[in-house]
């Protein structure tokens, strides 16, 4: 199995957020700006970034066609002039079809209510009634797009109601899968500080008390410890 499969099977068995993943990678990878279109959907899958430009589909219609199954499909538009990039008919083709986990558009999409209706996993910068045109345009730039894919491409992406934060494949490694469960028992710790020890945020946090506090800690939070010494911001 790669290493992106173990990351993405973990990720996936213990539902591991997107702010966890952002914390995992030192508060980094977060695509921003995009929200969920249905609440309460949890995608994770590889990477595929498609593009197109200048207030056209196009391009998207001609890429989708060699989406595989599993993967988040990320659409990446330029100069679009808040036009929606795709709608129910090619989100239904990308998601049904194609059997992709999620859609991410950096951009708007349109037909909203029905989008809601079937309840789409789409994560996208907003809607709007106004559609892009279907006929050829100019290409998306080429220098842009190929930083986009020095960043996404052989990624992962994790979707959830907070947004999309991708690890990039630079960082599909057996560090990032350790960080990943790192920030899992930092999370079981802070949380039973909280609920059952009743500390306060900062104590718990910035003080990081529990490091020297352990006396209230099981046995189990006591093993936990000796992973967390380091700080997770610390992505060296």
């Amino acid at each position: 199995m790669s290493q992106a499969s173990t990351i993405i099977d973990f990720c996936i068995s213990n539902r591991v957020s997107t702010t966890e993943v952002a914390d995992a990678l030192g508060k980094s990878g977060v695509v921003p700006k995009v929200q969920p279109i249905s609440p309460n959907k949890f995608c994770v899958g590889p990477v595929r970034a498609v593009f197109t430009a200048n207030d056209s589909n196009y391009a998207v219609h001609d890429q989708i066609r060699d989406v595989q199954k599993g993967e988040v499909v990320i659409i990446f538009a330029h100069n679009c002039n808040d036009r929606a990039i795709i709608g129910d008919l090619i989100s239904k083709y990308i998601l049904l079809y194609k059997g992709a986990a999620a859609i991410v558009v950096l951009g708007l999409v349109r037909d909203a209510a029905r989008l809601r209706r079937e309840g789409y996993a789409i994560w996208s910068e907003g809607v709007t009634p106004l559609g892009c045109f279907n006929t050829p345009a100019g290409p998306f730039p080429e220098e842009i797009k190929k930083n986009i894919l020095q960043s996404f491409e052989g990624g992962v992406a994790v979707c959830d109601d907070g947004g999309v934060t991708v690890i990039p494949k630079a960082s599909l490694t057996e560090d990032t899968l350790n960080r990943l469960n790192r920030i899992e028992m930092q999370e079981d710790i802070w949380f039973f500080c909280l609920d059952t020890l009743k500390w306060d945020t900062k104590k718990i946090v910035c003080d990081k008390a529990y490091l020297t506090e352990q006396g209230l800690l099981s046995s189990v939070h006591i093993e936990q410890l000796k992973e967390l010494y380091k700080s997770l911001d610390d992505t060296k």
